[in-house]
């Protein structure tokens, strides 16, 4: 097993409590991001976005200008001139009252946007997925990051106590040398 692929059980042990075998996919690339100091991922919408067809792309246009006021209002003023242009401009209109015709366009419309502003939810939904999973593995990721500078904290400052404890020994022993040498030091000039 070499160097890397050891320290990766490890840290799966330590930061996990289960193998690399276990870890599931976004476990195991946050774990190797974290080990490799990797960024995680590009911008999430721009890799979705780079996968989809053209068909996606024009369904999400579409959904997009269906769904905004422009659409709305243009609507209702080719509504308005449909109806003024088949009552009072044309003297044998195509379309009379009750606009038949009309019914017929609006509803063949109504049939084709729908499903295409559904494959846009769906995808948006996908979309939303694939993001909430990217920010599940960069939380990962944070964690396994803030639990390693914990260790290095810890580890520090364990290394600081002992080097404290061993310099507060040296100055006891030194004290002790000092506060011996001059009981020696007492103790004979007063038998002189």
């Amino acid at each position: 097993m070499s160097e890397h692929a050891a320290n990766l059980h490890d840290s799966a042990a330590r930061w996990f409590g289960k193998a690399v075998d276990a870890l599931d996919e976004s476990e195991a690339r946050a774990l190797r991001h974290a080990k490799s100091r990797q960024v995680l991922a590009r911008d999430p919408n721009e890799a979705f976005d780079d996968r989809m067809s053209f068909g996606e792309r024009l369904a999400d246009k579409v959904a997009t200008f269906g769904g905004s006021w422009t659409f709305i209002l243009l609507f209702c003023a080719f509504l308005v001139l449909w109806a003024i242009a088949n009552i009072w401009l044309l003297t044998r209109p195509f379309d009379p009252y009750p606009f038949i015709f009309l019914n017929l366009m609006l509803s063949m419309l109504a049939a084709l946007q729908a499903p295409v502003i559904m494959m846009s939810q769906n995808r948006q939904s996908a979309k939303d997925r694939h993001n909430a999973q990217l920010d599940y593995e960069v939380n990962l990721k944070a964690e396994i990051e803030i639990m390693a500078l914990h260790e290095k904290l810890d580890r520090l400052r364990d290394e600081n106590i002992v080097a404290l404890l061993a310099k507060q020994q040296e100055q006891i022993t030194l004290l002790t040398e000092l506060v011996a040498r001059r009981q020696d030091d007492g103790g004979a000039a007063g038998a002189r």
